[in-house]
């Protein structure tokens, strides 16, 4: 995704126009109520779990997107900012820590209505949990950094030094389940066997994969773009 935008490309006193609606977050929006739909009313109830089941399709989905992509991106765009110096990568380094911080928020609130449910308790300190709440809080430590730190080199030096801590995290928030013997349910899907889940909710969870992979991209592309923009009127500011 190319998004780079400099004083040099712009004529004098003017600045790209934002577009009013996204077209492509508007779809992705549409997908995910349209999952969610499909989830509540037109995919059977689990038999041990209840209703409150169907949070899964929210929960596990956001989970993709906030712990393995978004911060994926931050920790590979953070790396690669050390050694290139591109402002584009800073850039994308930013939106996916804000968007990854959105996606991340949603499992650490949807996770204990869920744990509730199936353990009885609203909160366990286990390793995934404990692991994926440190992560949200070094996300936001990342954010915390950049509006701290006034100078845009600075800034975006430091920050690429902490974005890229997530590429130690995420690998092992992946394996705790595997490494340590906890609460948390293992893979349902990605694994050697068959999936545990009947075809209906496969075919729902796979839907609400897709929708909130639309929407983490949609977010991130806005995102980019208002990045941009806003780096844009920063050196036409500073001409």
């Amino acid at each position: 995704m190319h998004m780079a935008i400099s004083a040099a490309t712009l004529a004098p006193g003017t600045l790209p126009e934002a577009k009013p609606v996204d077209g492509f977050l508007a779809i992705s929006l549409v997908a995910v109520l349209a999952v969610c739909v499909r989830a509540i009313w037109f995919t059977p109830v689990d038999a041990m779990l209840g209703a409150a089941q169907k949070i899964f399709y929210v929960h596990v989905p956001s989970a993709i997107a906030g712990l393995y992509v978004a911060c994926g991106l931050l920790a590979i765009s953070s790396i690669l900012y050390l050694w290139l110096k591109d402002d584009r990568l800073d850039r994308l380094a930013e939106a996916s820590a804000e968007v990854g911080l959105l996606f991340m928020g949603i499992v650490l609130v949807t996770g204990p209505i869920w744990a509730r449910t199936s353990w009885g308790t609203w909160w366990v300190w286990e390793a995934r949990i404990t692991s994926t709440l440190f992560l949200w809080l070094l996300v936001l430590g990342y954010l915390v950094l950049r509006g701290a730190v006034e100078s845009s080199e600075n800034r975006a030096r430091l920050s690429a030094v902490m974005g890229s801590l997530a590429a130690l995290l995420v690998p092992f928030i992946h394996l705790t389940v595997r490494l340590f013997r906890g609460m948390h349910p293992g893979p349902v899907v990605l694994k050697p066997e068959k999936p545990s889940l009947p075809p209906e909710m496969l075919a729902t969870f796979l839907m609400a994969i897709a929708a909130f992979m639309m929407l983490f991209f949609a977010l991130l592309r806005v995102r980019m773009r208002w990045a941009a923009l806003r780096d844009a009127r920063a050196a036409m500011e500073a001409a």
